[in-house]
C-alpha cells in the first residue's frame, strides 16, 4: 500500500506531507515531499500513529477482548497494556490464558502484565492465588510485557518476603513494573520505589504526583469512568507554583517558565478502568480532546497515548516511522479529532462508519458457587435502643473514601440505615464456596429504597450489595446468583439485572448492547435516589482494600489507612 498523506511525527513534533509506503503490516519508506499545485494528497485530514492505552483493565468494560477492540478501534485505539488481574482473581493462570487466546483472534495489538497481587491482599477471599512461580511463569510469555500493578504497597514497604520475590522477578526478566501507590508518600514513597517500580496511576491531586515524578516515577494520568483524575492533574494553577518555586533564583526566563506551563510534566494518559456507556461515546480520542481542553499542548498529549506508551513498554508501535508496525488513524483535524479511519499493521479496521472484522460468541462456564441469601443474612445485630457505627464514606468519581461514624437505631436487635442522613447497608458475599457475609454501612449512595447488587467487585470479584432494607438486598444478591454474575437492581416498585456470565465479569454481547442495559440501571437507580454518575463501578471499589481509607471484604470491614480490620459498632 503507498499513500499520500500528512503525517503527525511525534518524534518532532511536526506536521508534514510525505509519500508513505506500507508493506507486510510495517512501515516500509516514509519520504516527505514537496506540495504543489500538481501535488495529489491521496489521504483528507492528518494520520497520527494509533493510539495506546497504557493502563486497563478490560474486564471492567463488562466486554471480551474480541468485543472491546471492536468499540476501541472505532475511537482511534489500536494497542491496550492490560492488566487481568480481575480474571485472575477469579479463574487464576487459566483466566489470562482465555484473555490472551480470546484478544488474539482479531486485529488488535493486546499486550497484557502478569497480575502481581492475586489476590490484593490476605485480608479477602478470591478465586486464585498467584504466587512468585506462577508470576515466573507469566513473566516468560511473549504476551506479557511487564508485571502488573503492585497494589500491596504495604508489603512492599515492609519488606515482605513474597512480595519482593515477585519484583525480583519482573527485574530478571527485564520487564518494567507498574505502581499503585495511592497517597504514599515521604520515605515510605522511597521504600517503594527502591523496588524498581516506575509507574503510577493512582495520583488525585497535583502535589502527590510531582512528588512521585520528581523521585522518578512516571506519571499516569488517569481518566477512566469511575476516577478521573486529569482535571486535579493538570490544575495549572497548581503548575504555575510549582514552577515558580522551581525557580527562585530567577535563572529561567520568563518566556520559557510561560511555554512550559502547557506542557504536561506528566507521562500517560490512561482509562484504568471503562465501562461501556463511556466506550460507545470515546476513549483515549475523546481523553486527548480533554487534556487539550484543559489547555495542555495537543501534540504533547498525543504523545501521551503514542510514542511515550510505546517507548516505556517497548512496543513496535506508537510512531509512524520506518520498521515500526503500521498502526495508524486518520483525524479530520487537531481541533475538532474525529476519528475518520482506523488501521492495524496497515488494514484497514474500521472505515468511518463499520468496524471491518467480526468477532466469535466464546461459551462460559458457571463461576459463582454461592447459595441463595435471606434477609437475615444482611442484618447487622446489637443489644440496645442506638449504637454508635463506622460508616464508609464514598465520593462520586472517586476510588478513595473518606472514614466517618453514625449513631443508629436499633429495631428488635437489628442496627437500622437512616435514610434522612443516607447512612445505608453495605454486605460483601463470598463468592468460591465459603458463603460468608460481611456487612457494615455506607454513606454517599443517596438510595432511598431498593437494593443494587453485583458481582464486579474489585479485586476478588465477591457479590457486593448497597441498600435500605435486608429483604431486596438479599433478592438482589439471588437474582447475581441466578445470571451466573453480573449486576441487578430491586426495589417494590420495578427490577432489573444485566448477566455477566463470563468470569461473573463479561458478557458476549458488544458494547453497545451492553451500554444499553446498563443506561437502563442507572436510570432506574437515579429513580431510587442514587447520586451517583456510576454506582455499580463506585460500589466495585468499595471492596478495593488497598486504597484508603475505609473499604469492605467478605472477611469485614477494613482500615485502609492502618490496613486492618475493624468494628462495624465502635466500642
Amino acid at each position: 500500500m503507498k499513500f499520500t498523506a500528512y503525517i503527525l511525527d511525534v518524534m518532532t513534533d511536526s506536521v508534514y506531507p510525505a509519500r508513505i509506503t506500507v508493506d507486510e503490516g510495517v512501515f516500509k519508506d516514509i519520504t516527505p515531499i514537496h506540495v504543489t499545485e500538481e501535488t495529489k494528497i491521496d489521504v483528507e485530514g492528518l494520520i497520527l500513529p494509533g493510539f495506546i492505552d497504557a493502563h486497563i483493565h478490560i474486564e471492567s468494560s463488562m466486554l471480551t477482548p474480541a468485543q472491546f477492540a471492536k468499540i476501541a478501534v472505532r475511537h482511534g485505539t489500536t494497542s491496550v497494556v492490560s492488566d487481568p488481574h480481575e480474571i485472575a482473581n477469579v479463574c487464576g493462570i487459566e483466566g489470562i490464558d482465555f484473555m490472551i487466546e480470546n484478544a488474539s483472534q482479531v486485529p488488535f495489538n493486546f499486550y497484557f502484565t502478569a497480575p502481581s497481587c492475586v489476590p490484593a491482599t490476605s485480608f479477602e477471599t478470591s478465586g486464585a492465588i498467584l504466587n512468585s512461580d506462577d508470576i515466573e511463569f507469566l513473566l516468560q510469555k511473549d504476551e506479557i510485557v511487564a508485571l502488573g500493578e503492585m497494589m500491596n504497597f504495604p508489603g512492599v514497604i515492609n519488606g515482605d518476603d513474597e512480595v519482593l520475590r515477585k519484583l525480583e522477578l519482573a527485574r530478571k526478566y527485564k520487564k518494567p513494573i507498574d505502581g499503585h501507590a495511592p497517597l504514599v508518600s515521604g520515605e515510605d514513597l522511597d521504600k517503594y520505589l527502591e523496588q524498581c517500580i516506575v509507574t503510577d496511576h493512582e495520583c488525585s491531586n497535583f502535589q502527590e504526583a510531582i512528588e512521585k515524578k520528581q523521585k522518578g516515577m512516571k506519571i499516569m494520568v488517569r481518566d477512566g469512568s469511575s476516577a478521573k483524575n486529569m482535571e486535579a492533574l493538570f490544575d495549572f494553577s497548581e503548575r504555575i507554583e510549582h514552577l515558580k518555586n522551581q525557580d527562585s533564583f530567577g535563572i529561567i526566563p520568563t518566556e520559557v517558565l510561560e511555554r512550559r506551563i502547557y506542557s504536561p510534566i506528566f507521562d500517560f494518559i490512561v482509562s484504568d478502568d471503562k465501562h461501556p456507556n463511556d466506550l460507545i461515546h470515546g476513549y483515549l480520542d475523546k481523553s486527548v480532546k480533554k487534556a487539550a481542553d484543559l489547555g495542555i499542548d495537543i501534540i504533547k498529549a498525543i504523545e501521551m497515548v503514542t510514542i511515550n506508551p510505546a517507548t516505556h513498554y517497548g512496543l513496535d508501535a506508537g510512531s509512524i516511522v520506518i520498521g515500526a508496525k503500521a498502526d495508524f488513524v486518520v483525524i479530520d483535524n487537531l481541533e475538532d479529532f474525529n476519528i475518520l479511519k482506523t488501521y492495524v499493521a496497515g488494514e484497514c479496521v474500521f472505515d468511518g462508519e463499520n468496524v471491518l472484522f467480526d468477532v466469535t460468541e466464546v461459551e462460559a462456564e458457571n463461576s459463582i458457587d454461592a447459595t441463595k441469601k435471606t434477609a437475615e443474612d444482611f442484618e447487622v445485630y446489637f443489644d440496645g435502643d442506638e449504637c454508635e457505627v463506622n460508616v464508609i464514606e464514598c465520593y462520586n468519581g472517586e476510588l478513595l473514601t473518606g472514614k466517618t461514624t453514625a449513631t443508629l437505631n436499633v429495631k428488635d436487635g437489628k442496627v437500622q440505615p437512616d435514610i434522612y442522613e443516607d447512612i445505608l447497608k453495605i454486605s460483601v458475599v463470598e463468592r468460591y464456596g465459603g458463603n460468608s457475609v460481611a456487612n457494615a454501612f455506607i454513606k454517599g449512595f443517596g438510595l432511598k429504597k431498593g437494593a443494587i447488587a453485583s458481582s464486579v467487585a474489585h479485586d476478588s470479584h465477591n457479590i457486593i450489595v448497597v441498600g435500605y432494607c435486608a429483604e431486596t438486598m438479599a433478592e438482589a444478591v439471588n437474582e447475581i446468583i441466578d445470571n451466573k454474575g453480573g449486576f441487578a437492581i430491586v426495589s417494590e416498585d420495578f427490577s432489573d439485572s444485566l448477566s455477566l456470565p463470563i468470569a461473573g465479569l463479561m458478557t458476549n454481547e458488544d458494547a453497545y448492547v451492553v451500554a444499553k442495559k446498563l443506561d437502563v440501571l442507572h436510570r432506574m437507580s437515579s429513580a431510587l435516589g442514587c447520586k451517583l454518575d456510576s454506582p455499580f463501578m463506585t460500589m466495585a471499589f468499595m471492596a478495593l482494600l488497598v486504597i484508603p481509607s475505609l473499604k469492605i471484604s467478605d472477611l469485614g470491614l477494613f482500615d485502609g489507612d492502618n490496613f486492618e480490620f475493624i468494628d462495624v459498632i465502635k466500642n
